[in-house]
């Protein structure tokens, strides 16, 4: 399976600066979105300190394991990676006042050959969009998701609940922290958006799939997003990751055409 990805990331209308951090490595096929929380810069600190430490760790264990690793031992170094993510982040947030209380959310993600190895902390989302449906496949970990999770609040009600943003579980925030990982079968023309809460909260399930879904470039459909969520209003830094799967065969016949022309 041959995979492509970008991304897109953006102030928004309404924040000064960008407190979400996103990077992939091509060849290890590993994607990280983190969206930092916190007073002055430190959420900015929070989830550039993750992203980096996850791409720079476990990038270097996915380079010496390769393609001979199993899913066992990829969700194992996964939670090792993030757990030493959290200790840097919390020891940080400890020693410096001005990171006090500093913490990020989380998607990570590796793909290789036709699986894929999720893993999230709090709100920031994945979505795959397989043929025509396009769903969430992440969980957010958030106090509005366990009100509906309880019966407490219908998903009409959610949307315009006043508890979007408070999560239960975010990274750098405690000495320990829960990695929520799944391991997901990937399929030919599948592709997976991973974002930040100012995507999924300005704009709608059904407006995203639509964006997913017409004909395209991922980098079109990307920027497309990111205007999306700034027309409603961009109350938020918006960050997007899209990986898109393809058979090799299937790459290859299409350069093949570029090279006839």
């Amino acid at each position: 399976m041959i995979y492509e990805i970008v991304t897109q990331t953006d102030t928004g209308l309404a924040r000064e600066n960008n407190e979400d951090a996103v990077a992939f490595d091509a060849l290890t096929k590993l994607c990280i979105l983190a969206d930092g929380m916190g007073g002055y810069n430190a959420g900015e600190v929070a989830s550039g300190m993750a992203v980096a430490f996850i791409g720079s760790e476990m990038g270097r264990w996915l380079s010496q394991a390769g393609q001979q690793a199993n899913a066992k031992e990829v969700r194992r170094a996964l939670e090792i990676c993030v757990e030493n993510a959290n200790h840097s982040i919390f020891n940080a947030a400890n020693s410096n006042p001005q990171y006090a209380g500093m913490g990020t959310t989380l998607v990570v993600a590796v793909f290789q050959n036709e699986r894929l190895m999720l893993g999230h902390i709090g709100d920031s989302r994945c979505y795959r969009l397989r043929g025509a449906e396009f769903q969430q496949i992440s969980k957010d970990h958030s106090l509005l998701q366990e009100q509906l999770d309880a019966g407490l609040i219908t998903p009409e009600q959610a949307k315009t609940s006043l508890n979007k943003n408070l999560v239960t579980r975010a990274l750098g925030v405690e000495d320990t922290v829960m990695l929520e990982v799944q391991e997901y079968r990937v399929e030919e023309n599948d592709v997976y958006l991973m974002c930040s809460d100012g995507l999924s909260d300005m704009v709608s399930d059904e407006a995203m799939a639509q964006v997913m879904l017409a004909e395209g470039p991922l980098d079109t459909k990307a920027l497309q997003l990111i205007k999306a969520a700034n027309e409603a209003g961009g109350r938020d830094n918006i960050s997007v990751v899209l990986v898109q799967a393809m058979q090799a065969s299937v790459k290859r016949s299409i350069f093949s055409k570029i090279l006839r022309k």
